[in-house]
């Protein structure tokens, strides 16, 4: 935890973004080549699921710590969310074997910060 108390600020929130973004990018690039999902999304992808796993496992022992989200309703609901993301966009990729399951990566990818985000936001609404 950081010195807010927050289990979802931090390294491993910057790491999911930043990774996050860089396979974005990664995917913009295959979808303006016309190219198909390749193995360096699926690994991207793989390795932010483990990132957003850490997150979820560092929230679980600040909660077993007696600390709590502001809200806990959306901020349960935006945890499952985001640790459901990458392997979604990992299933529907492989499932359109063309340029658009690059741009669906890409997308997703773009989604999974503004949650880490909002994530953050709900567990500091009453001062986490």
């Amino acid at each position: 935890m950081n010195a807010a108390g927050s289990p979802v600020d931090g390294v491993l929130a910057v790491a999911a973004i930043v990774l996050s973004l860089l396979v974005a990018g990664w995917a913009l690039i295959a979808t303006l080549r016309h190219r198909p999902p390749d193995w360096i999304q699926l690994i991207g992808l793989g390795v932010l699921e483990l990132t957003l796993l850490g997150l979820a496992i560092m929230t679980g022992v600040a909660l077993a710590g007696g600390d709590q989200p502001g809200e806990p309703g959306a901020f349960f609901g935006y945890l499952v969310t985001l640790v459901c993301l990458p392997p979604l966009a990992g299933v529907l990729a492989r499932m359109e074997p063309t340029r658009w399951g690059s741009a669906i990566v890409c997308a997703i990818c773009l989604v999974t910060p503004v949650v880490v985000v909002r994530l953050q936001q709900t567990w500091e609404v009453l001062g986490g």
